[in-house]
């Protein structure tokens, strides 16, 4: 009998250990804005560039020169920018930064790792880099 409930015991141990014990796997960050964010800027100072309509809004980091930043929000970030920037200034951005979908699907098919990584930026805020300034 006591062999007949040591197994059953052994049977339920062996199903649950693996439920409740860490496999040391950890969950990739989902892509786009608004997922998960990968970390937050606060007045962090970064080249700006943008076509002429601001559609597309582009920061670099003097820090990381081979990082993109592509606003999330350009449309309601352009009246912060346009007219009060010139293509290629210093500027203050803050906001949450999250990863770019296109570059994770890229850089899975493709099975390398690049220096070049393209981030997405949801910007709260644009300011004026004094320091920086071109």
């Amino acid at each position: 009998m006591n062999k007949t409930i040591l197994c059953k015991i052994f049977v339920v141990l062996i199903i649950l250990v693996p439920v409740f014990s860490d496999s040391g796997c950890k969950k990739q960050a989902k892509c786009g804005c608004g997922k998960d964010v990968l970390f937050t800027f606060t007045k962090e100072s970064a080249s700006v560039t943008f076509n002429a309509t601001g559609t597309t809004i582009v920061v670099t980091l003097p820090s990381d020169p081979y990082s993109t930043y592509t606003f999330c929000n350009p449309s309601e970030m352009w009246p912060s920018i346009n007219g009060k920037y010139k293509y290629g200034d210093v500027i203050q951005v803050s906001g949450h930064v999250y990863w770019d979908c296109n570059y994770i699907y890229q850089a899975s098919n493709y099975n390398y790792q690049t220096m070049y990584k393209q981030y997405l930026i949801q910007v709260t805020e644009v300011t004026l880099d004094l320091y920086g300034k071109k």
